[in-house]
């Protein structure tokens, strides 16, 4: 794809912009090959491929410029806002609703936060849609002092924009590089936006982690449900769950499947969608992965760590778990590696790269492990 923010030089966020499709992915297989190099007799699986724009289901955008004149997108070097709104990443449905979040920001006049100057209210523009087209729209917020004009101009927006079904105002108070903060004030709509993905609902709230690329988080869970249809599992923890991906996608009948999660909201949010699908022998509690206890393992467990990768804690335990097989989800294959070598116990069987990026160097990739035979 042709980007003309990358072309003009605002924008370098995409380092594979300009780069043929088939050279971006052969880029990342040859990447993620020479990282487990150490386990030759894997099996590498074709590389699950995904459109090059219009994939992305999440905007984060800065917001820059004056009421009047907003910009949503990123800062420049001297920190002030340059517009992204057009960003070809982006599906055409978040593309669609960025100029009656402009106009609304103008007509309700919250101010966007200067930076330099740590004055103004409005910090981010946080949008994602379902595979509906249905939106969930937050506004990151120094303080409370725009929530009544929010509030009040709000219909018109959601009269401009019928498909936002949620709508909150997340409040930010300090100045630092972080996204959001932890109040988050309902404004509007429902508490979770439905996300469908084949005959599955996961339902994500304001704070849940989703993957942003709707296509490819199917695939992942499809690989997972294959694989552990492959190794006939019978039980399934679910490390990391989040909102239930991996967990509701695994699901069988005669098949046990238990999700543990941080998050006690995504924990709610899982446990609803397994009610809704009427799946009794899928169950959900919040903890800590990493702090599990060697006992009474299931059979296979499914892992999907954030960027950190298991740790020495969760490695040890999972590698004195007695489970047959170990389903991991990565999106560093760094990390993954040492990981594996960390758990020897398990050897890679089958390995799938998910251009779950395109246009970057990033990718996801899913490794299926087996205990290797005991001796004697």
């Amino acid at each position: 794809m042709q980007c003309g923010y990358y072309d003009r030089g605002v924008c370098h966020s995409c380092t594979f912009m300009g780069t043929p499709y088939d050279a971006q992915l052969r880029s990342k297989q040859e990447h993620a090959q020479s990282l487990l190099a150490a386990w030759p007799d894997a099996v590498w699986l074709p590389p699950m491929a995904n459109r090059p724009e219009a994939f992305r289901n999440k905007a984060k955008m800065v917001v820059g410029g004056t009421p009047e004149a907003p910009t949503l997108g990123i800062l420049d070097a001297t920190q002030h806002g340059v517009d992204l709104s057009g960003c070809g990443i982006l599906t055409s449905g978040l593309r669609a609703a960025f100029e009656p979040i402009k106009t609304f920001i103008s007509r309700a006049r919250i101010t966007p936060y200067d930076v330099p100057a740590r004055r103004g209210e409005l910090k981010y523009v946080l949008l994602t849609e379902s595979a509906d087209g249905e939106l969930m729209l937050r506004f990151v917020l120094r303080s409370t002092e725009a929530l009544t004009r929010t509030q009040k101009h709000l219909p018109d927006l959601l009269a401009d924009l019928p498909q936002i079904t949620v709508a909150t105002a997340n409040i930010l108070p300090e100045h630092k590089a972080v996204l959001e903060g932890d109040e988050e004030i309902m404004l509007s709509g429902s508490e979770t936006l439905p996300m469908r993905l084949g005959d599955r609902v996961l339902h994500l709230r304001p704070a849940s982690f989703f993957q942003t690329n709707t296509e490819i988080a199917r695939g992942l869970y499809l690989q997972a449900q294959e694989w552990a249809d492959e190794v006939g599992a019978r039980s399934i923890w679910d490390l990391y769950c989040g909102v239930g991906g991996f967990a509701l996608h695994v699901a069988a009948p005669g098949r046990r499947v238990h999700g543990i999660e941080l998050s006690e909201p995504a924990v709610e949010s899982a446990r609803l969608s397994a009610a809704e699908a009427g799946l009794d022998d899928v169950t959900f509690a919040a903890g800590d992965a990493t702090a599990l206890v060697a006992g009474e393992a299931p059979d296979t467990i499914i892992v999907n760590p954030p960027r950190r990768g298991l740790g020495d804690r969760l490695c040890q335990t999972l590698e004195t778990s007695g489970a047959e097989t170990i389903i991991y989800s990565s999106c560093n294959a760094v990390t993954l590696a040492r990981d594996i070598a960390a758990m020897p116990a398990y050897e890679p069987r089958s390995v799938r790269l998910f251009d779950m990026f395109p246009q970057t160097d990033h990718y996801e990739v899913m490794v299926l492990l087996t205990r290797r035979p005991t001796s004697g």
